[in-house]
């Protein structure tokens, strides 16, 4: 019940400007948005996770008319001086954010956040820069999108069978998320099995421009509208390596940002950036490696109060592409939070 109440305000909401009426009662309400991809999940040649595709480029220019008009964005810069008290933020403050670093963040939202003069924030995934290696999830999903079974027994969520599009989905999702839960040697352990279980072959073509190189990323820096961030250099789930580990990921991943754009890298994304995937340590690893700022996954926008008092678990809102419109507004409004 609490479900569908919540779903029909999300799709509802805008339409009684119900977000004018929340941005007008707590204006001093730091909004972060979370894109990953901006592509067409359905296009016939699309082989990799679809749940990571954020919109389509038309949904996120539409997406971009209705921030840039509501909303006063900022880059993490202004957001990082403000912490540290050197600014104020204006009322109704949003930053926008991807995380990964996929080519499709230069071909398809690059263009639009230019065309708006709105500045972003790409959190890079610094191993995957510049190679046609995938991550796993997408390898997962070129092995399920490819394979003629309609079942296989999965290493942690045993015999699974599929007979069309939604169930092989399901499965599939359910894989990754079990994945995820268990430490990051036995993880790749299991995915590599995948293609064997599946009974696929995977070309080594099969991922060519799907994730951004350095070349593009200087590009994007050299425009001042786009800042770049830490994603980890192989994006473990940083609570499930052992603190020194993690803490390599985080600083080499600086490191190399730095190196490759030339600008002082001051933020980190957690990978996943879920309750567990962030800790203390790995909260003063970030501190250590020389970062001021850190993003979660946690739903909902974040007072300017938390923001100053707790700079290293900003939460952020994770948007689909089957957010409609309607739902895109209401997310961005606070409801998110609720979900």
């Amino acid at each position: 019940m609490k479900s569908t109440l919540i779903n029909g305000l999300l799709n509802i909401s805008s339409k009684i400007d119900l977000y004018r009426a929340m941005r007008f009662v707590a204006p001093n309400l730091l909004t972060v948005l979370n894109y990953h991809r901006i592509d067409d999940p359905y296009a016939p040649e699309f082989h990799t996770l679809r749940i990571n595709v954020s919109a389509t480029q038309e949904d996120f220019a539409q997406q971009m008319d209705f921030v840039g008009k509501n909303y006063n964005v900022v880059n993490c810069k202004r957001l990082v001086s403000f912490i540290n008290g050197e600014t104020e933020l204006p009322p109704n403050a949003a930053l926008i954010t991807f995380d990964d670093g996929y080519l499709d963040n230069y071909t398809n939202a690059y263009p639009v956040l230019v065309e708006r003069g709105l500045p972003a924030i790409i959190f890079l995934t610094s191993g995957f820069i510049g190679t046609n290696k995938p991550f796993y999830w997408d390898y997962i999903s070129y092995c399920f999108y490819k394979t003629a079974k309609n079942g296989a027994n999965l290493p942690l969520i045993g015999t699974q069978n599929w007979d069309d599009v939604a169930s092989r989905e399901r499965v599939l999702l359910q894989w990754i998320e079990a994945l995820k839960r268990i430490p990051e040697v036995q993880k790749s352990e299991y995915v590599s099995q995948i293609a064997e279980l599946l009974e696929v072959n995977v070309p080594e073509s099969a991922f060519e421009k799907l994730i951004l190189n350095w070349d593009q990323v200087r590009v994007m820096s050299r425009s001042g509208l786009i800042e770049f961030g830490v994603h980890s250099v192989n994006h473990p789930i940083l609570t499930r390596v052992p603190i020194n580990e993690a803490s390599r990921e985080i600083c080499e991943s600086k490191r190399k940002i730095e190196e490759e754009t030339g600008h002082t890298v001051n933020a980190i994304a957690y990978p996943n950036g879920g309750v567990a995937d962030f800790s203390q340590p790995v909260i003063q690893a970030s501190k250590e490696a020389g970062l001021d700022v850190a993003f979660s996954l946690i739903p909902g926008p974040t007072r300017y109060s938390t923001v100053k008092k707790e700079p290293f678990s900003i939460r952020r809102i994770f948007l689909a592409h089957y957010d409609t419109f309607p739902r895109f507004v209401a997310k961005i409004s606070g409801l998110s939070r609720f979900q």
